[in-house]
């Protein structure tokens, strides 16, 4: 049976709220540091805001070390200056060529605050879920009062929608859970 395009739209829309939140984790430290957490720091480079990971060559050779290669070295000091800017409170050292970030391992408190901030980070995710369901639902409705569906068809409908409600939450309390034991793991 093909889905209705109500319920083909709100997958869409869960879907990406999904992807939003999983952006968002990456973004956050757990106890080996990764690229992810430079993508939301900007250079200015040439006029135009780029992301750090445009602008340079990546790794992380130790579990407590990240190295910035720039591809361009005459923005080496802009790329420091934007780290020392940025709420990631690392200080980065420079020796010309690349730039060198030092993770301290994280303190037991500081993973405590993390896990807060993923927390709140599902949480609303699982709140942009339910009000994609409460719109969808309200289109059905509407329908339903113009007679374009009917009362059964209406109410399977609301079950479906729910049913998809149910899993996208699910997921987002999996990806939650994975995600704090990796904060959590010394």
């Amino acid at each position: 049976m093909q889905k209705h395009p109500l319920l083909q739209e709100a997958i869409e829309r869960m879907k990406k709220s999904l992807e939003v939140m999983h952006k968002e984790f990456s973004t956050v430290r757990t106890g080996r540091p990764s690229p992810a957490l430079l993508e939301h720091i900007k250079v200015d480079y040439y006029g135009a805001p780029t992301p750090i990971p445009h602008l340079a060559n990546i790794s992380v050779p130790e579990p407590h070390l990240m190295v910035i290669q720039p591809f361009d070295k005459s923005i080496i000091s802009q790329i420091e200056k934007a780290i020392q800017a940025s709420d990631l409170g690392i200080t980065p050292s420079n020796d010309g060529n690349i730039i060198r970030l030092p993770f301290p391992p994280l303190t037991e408190e500081r993973r405590r605050e993390l896990v807060k901030i993923v927390r709140q980070m599902a949480e609303e995710a699982r709140v942009a879920i339910r009000n994609i369901r409460r719109e969808i639902n309200e289109e059905f409705k509407k329908m339903k009062n113009e007679s374009l569906i009917s009362e059964d068809e209406y109410h399977h409908y609301l079950d479906e929608v729910q049913k998809l409600t149910d899993k996208f939450i699910d997921e987002i309390d999996k990806d939650l859970k994975v995600k704090e034991e990796e904060i959590m793991t010394v």
